[in-house]
């Protein structure tokens, strides 16, 4: 069995008589025992509470098979933890009368544009903000996550992308909606994003170890690596570079620095005596914009997403969090006002829930409800889920095995490909052998296996996983095909027209 090291931070701790039996006596054992049962190499958590910093500690490694220990101070990115340093940045903004947040984006970006011309002309900051412009959850995010398009273009592509929602009507999550709002403060404070979220809140809050890209946790000494799980063991992955979607998504920090954060927002915006923010801006982040679901569970009546926070109430209590996900590492950030609460976990994998269970169960701790081990529900539905994933995996590989003839010769599908929001793709043949490779993730390859019925099993080399990719023949000639990738990437199928 693997083994996980623990340090501890030497930090103020309150008495245990003080704290729920969970965090006193039990903390430690638990987060080993789940880490082990999830296979998870390293984790930090930090609890703050009534002000104090109660728990700021690593356990694990920083890699799977090394001896580097994690600590507070350990780096992992944290993914769409970053979404609220934005929004706080604009709400900030908008007391200083520097922008209002309904504004039009056009004000600033006249030559902005979304796919429908209405919501071209009407589109604000706040909708921007908010996830509630029509396109689905994660759209776009085939062609922005970890490519090599600037954060110019991301935005540019906008208008490429038609809406699967009507304007307004749904919550989508947008990655690259939050760019654009985030692509504002320059334009009004002559600051980029990344040094006006340093300035504003990185350093007046002492987060000396939380930085804006990807080049910066790539050379840190103290920085976990990112992991997933593969055919039951962990592997490392490379950093994703997602610098071109800067403020929704690139931050790097660990828990020391994000415990400094959490007790701003839950001491009205004060840090070390000093006021930061306005708690009216807080206040305005906080405001429940876009209805996601009621009703989502037993323990909540609503759930909702404010600027940049998520928000739902919890047996009687309201959470405001945000959680984070990039190519090998998950992350949360969550307070309760009301409790004077505020929970941050970050995982070095992108394949655990510990992050989302553990915080449940603090909470619950606090809220002196009946204990329930999260974590073992999470890894028996993950179990299953993954026999599913497993059984449907073997059915396609069956039908590859069958070695079913192509319904046309496979010199027919060497050639470019494009696709109106993508660009391009190209098909080659290496003895025998159908690959794929895409304009804008240089080295990443689709490997194409016929199965029958038109279709290819795509075996993607990064996190994109393996899907399928149906073909489409018109009078005996190939016509396009529709690339599928993994879900938690993008929902979207992109049909690639054959070019002649």
């Amino acid at each position: 069995m693997k083994k996980f090291i623990v340090i501890f931070c030497l930090l103020p701790i309150l008495s245990s008589a003080q704290q729920p039996s969970f965090i006193a006596d039990s903390l430690n054992k638990y987060i080993l025992r789940e880490m082990a049962a999830q296979n998870l190499p390293g984790l930090a958590i930090a609890i703050v509470k009534d002000g104090k910093i109660i728990v700021s500690k690593g356990y694990g490694v920083v890699e799977t098979g090394k001896n580097q220990t994690v600590n507070d101070s350990t780096l992992f990115q944290i993914a769409s933890c970053s979404k609220a340093f934005t929004a706080t940045s604009l709400c900030l903004l908008a007391q200083q009368k520097k922008l209002s947040l309904d504004d039009t984006v056009r004000k600033y970006m006249p030559g902005f544009g979304l796919y429908n011309p209405l919501a071209t002309s009407q589109v604000t900051i706040r909708d921007l903000l908010c996830h509630r412009i029509g396109l689905q959850t994660f759209q776009g995010d085939f062609l922005n996550w970890n490519s090599n398009i600037t954060r110019k273009e991301v935005i540019s592509a906008m208008a490429k992308e038609k809406p699967v929602y009507g304007f307004r009507a749904h919550f989508g999550y947008c990655n690259a909606a939050f760019l654009t709002a985030g692509e504002i403060i320059p334009i009004v404070t002559n600051q980029s994003w990344d040094a006006f979220v340093k300035a504003t809140f990185f350093d007046p809050l002492n987060m000396t170890r939380t930085s804006t890209t990807s080049s910066i946790i790539s050379a840190d000494k103290n920085a976990c690596k990112p992991h997933t799980i593969e055919n039951g063991k962990a592997i490392v992955l490379p950093y994703d570079n997602i610098d071109n979607l800067g403020p929704a998504g690139s931050i790097n920090s660990c828990v020391k620095d994000l415990s400094h954060w959490l007790i701003m927002q839950l001491d009205s915006g004060r840090f070390s005596g000093k006021q930061i923010v306005p708690f009216s801006v807080l206040k305005e982040t906080r405001k429940p914009q876009t209805i996601i679901e009621n009703r989502p569970n037993a323990a909540s009546h609503f759930s909702t997403y404010c600027l940049g926070w998520f928000s739902s109430d919890y047996y009687g209590k309201q959470l405001f969090y945000h959680d984070g996900g990039a190519d090998g590492f998950l992350s949360t950030v969550c307070f309760v006002p009301e409790l004077n609460l505020g929970i941050t976990v970050l995982v070095n994998s992108d394949r655990s829930s510990l992050m989302d269970d553990l915080r449940k169960q603090i909470i619950d701790a606090y809220m002196n409800l009946s204990y329930k081990n999260y974590s073992a529900i999470s890894v028996s539905q993950s179990k299953r889920g993954n026999l599913e994933d497993e059984k449907q995996m073997k059915i396609w590989k069956d039908s590859v095995a069958l070695k079913i003839q192509l319904p046309i010769p496979a010199a027919n599908f060497v050639g470019t490909y494009s696709n109106s929001v993508y660009g391009k793709m190209t098909i080659t043949n290496v003895a025998g052998k159908l690959t794929a490779t895409f304009e804008h993730h240089p080295g990443d390859v689709g490997k194409f296996e016929y199965m029958g019925n038109n279709k290819f099993l795509c075996t993607y080399s990064n996190m994109w996983g393996i899907n399928i990719a149906p073909f489409l023949i018109v009078d005996g000639k190939l016509e396009s095909i529709t690339i599928n990738v993994n879900p938690e990437v993008d929902f979207m199928p992109y049909v690639f027209v054959k070019e002649k």
